[in-house]
């Protein structure tokens, strides 16, 4: 019998949990708001990638140097999903405040007929999932309250870089002068690097046992400009990768972004093309945006970022060979740097 890959028996753990959560609901609950939860958790939580959750497995097994029991690789899961929950929860409020029509290849949660603004009720929900899925598995852990810290610490953070996102670029108010590399790198690092790449390998951390601040403090200095760089190779891809390669429809000119691409140009553009910039960037019409990618290529923004990834992997493997392996196998930070990277 051929062994299940990690991704299958990850992807099992995922009906556990959502049955988990129906359970959980009051009794008197009406059954069409039991479906809606049913509906709304099956068409949102799986579907992605699921790297970031799959990494708290991968960290979990690099730091204890072995196979996982069932019972840790259950937990672990378990974490990963939580991971994916929150996810789902940044996700289904956040396509609702860009207006996205795609996401995941499929309609946003918001954009179906019966949905609408429901869905932000939804993300709520999604969220208070994680809390009831870890009460039933880790309020008798130890590292119980870190690890509800840690999530807390995380949305927070989160939603810090969401914010400072959406008032640097708001869509009804055109004004490239609200942009810059520093504010650009600001709501990534918050927005993105900390839940995506820090909690993942902190919850591996957790489930170890570790307990030294300064080892959660090295891997937080190696994993936040790994999210950072991840981000910027996102916005990359949104401008020049086509939609059925990226699983959306790249909207960041039209909807006004605070990217890394506008803030290259801003940085590298004559008088002339910042001209064409202010004129034609966050703007709908199809026109627009071929003017807006017109200049990126006469500044060679693809060129720029080759150079910025390779500057990026550079630095990221020096800071990885400070690691002490005794502490914290540098497998933990390789294993997301050479995914990113395609190294």
């Amino acid at each position: 019998m051929a062994q299940r890959s990690t991704k299958e028996r990850f992807t099992e753990v995922f009906p556990i949990l959502a049955k988990d959560i129906l359970d959980s609901l009051p009794a008197s609950l009406p059954a069409e708001a039991k479906q809606w939860i049913k509906e709304c958790l099956e068409y949102n939580v799986p579907g992605g990638k699921m790297n970031r959750g799959i990494s708290v497995i991968d960290t979990l097994k690099a730091l204890l140097r072995r196979d996982l029991t069932e019972d840790e690789f259950f937990k672990a899961a378990i974490l990963g999903w939580a991971v994916e929950w929150l996810q789902a929860f940044f996700l289904v409020a956040d396509d609702i405040m860009d207006q996205s029509p795609v996401r995941r290849g499929q309609p946003c949660w918001y954009k179906l007929e019966k949905i609408g603004l429901v869905a932000i009720n939804d993300s709520f929900i999604l969220e208070s999932c994680i809390y009831k899925i870890f009460k039933k598995y880790f309020r008798q852990e130890k590292y119980y309250i870190e690890l509800v810290e840690l999530l807390q610490e995380t949305s927070w953070k989160t939603e810090l870089g969401q914010l400072v996102d959406l008032i640097t670029a708001p869509e009804d108010c055109i004004d490239l002068n609200r942009f810059s590399l520093e504010r650009h790198s600001w709501i990534v690092t918050y927005k993105t690097a900390y839940y995506s790449f820090y909690l993942p390998v902190a919850m591996g951390l957790l489930m170890a046992g570790v307990t030294d601040e300064a080892i959660f403090k090295q891997a937080e200095d190696i994993l936040i400009p790994l999210g950072e760089h991840f981000q910027i190779h996102d916005d990359y891809i949104d401008c020049f990768e086509p939609p059925e390669v990226i699983g959306k429809v790249g909207t960041d000119i039209e909807d006004n972004k605070c990217s890394w691409l506008i803030n290259q140009a801003l940085k590298l553009c004559t008088p002339e093309q910042r001209k064409l910039l202010d004129e034609n960037y966050g703007r709908k019409n199809p026109e627009n945006v071929a003017i807006v990618k017109n200049v990126y290529n006469e500044l060679d923004l693809k060129g720029v970022y080759k150079r910025h990834e390779d500057a990026a992997y550079d630095k990221l493997m020096e800071l990885v060979q400070q690691v002490d392996e005794k502490q914290i196998p540098t497998e933990v930070f390789t294993s997301f740097i050479y995914k990113i990277f395609k190294r």
